[in-house]
């Protein structure tokens, strides 16, 4: 089954609502140079990663320019994991999943990304989640890339795969279809007029993404 992250929490009612929905884990967006609504303070994070129930993964979002940023915003919120946007080298990876007590994703870039590329960070890191890119950078862009390409790129991996970029309840199960990750991140998606999370659509893209049959490829 499918697992679900809905990222840019910002509040309690959106964590309510995506907890309630059946959410595997919440997405907390600390320490971005880029401009969002969803970005929150780390003292923020910290209070809502704490508020999370049991079995419900918490995942700090950041662009860390160094691993000691990383490992300081890390130890600041102590969430279940960390997902880590930007620049860092695999090297400066595997110092941060070192050094926390916290799983560690990295984000490829969609279409940017080089197999050789893939596999150093495949080495160094728990998983691997997989983003349309933004020209600052950052991801949330609401726009779908191509799946098929992903699916390509996975197939030589053996962490993970997160699946994001421009998901909604009304394409996500043909996205699990199409590339069979591990889990689907979802932000606009599943927002408001307001840029919150709204309940209804958290609820269905959860429901439509965790029941969907992939065919067993035969050996």
């Amino acid at each position: 089954m499918t697992r679900v992250k809905a990222c840019g929490t910002t509040c309690e009612d959106d964590l309510e609502a995506a907890v309630e929905a059946g959410a595997d884990a919440v997405g907390l967006i600390a320490e971005v140079p880029v401009d969002t609504h969803r970005e929150i303070s780390p003292k923020r994070a910290r209070s809502l990663a704490a508020a999370a129930p049991p079995f419900v993964t918490t995942v700090l979002v950041t662009m860390p320019e160094t691993p000691a940023e990383a490992i300081g915003l890390v130890e600041r919120v102590r969430p279940d994991a960390v997902q880590l946007h930007g620049t860092l080298e695999p090297d400066g990876v595997a110092s941060v999943r070192e050094a926390v007590d916290a799983t560690v994703l990295v984000v490829l870039e969609a279409g940017e990304t080089d197999a050789a590329t893939a596999e150093a960070y495949d080495a160094v890191a728990d998983g691997l989640l997989v983003d349309t890119p933004a020209v600052d950078g950052g991801g949330g862009t609401g726009e779908t890339h191509n799946w098929e390409v992903t699916r390509e790129l996975a197939a030589g991996l053996d962490s993970p795969l997160v699946l994001a970029g421009g998901l909604t309840p009304e394409n996500v199960a043909d996205a699990v279809r199409a590339v069979e990750p591990f889990a689907v991140d979802v932000a606009s998606g599943i927002e408001n007029a307001e840029g919150r999370t709204d309940p209804g659509a958290v609820r269905t893209f959860v429901e439509r993404a965790k029941n969907v049959n992939v065919p067993i490829p035969r050996s």
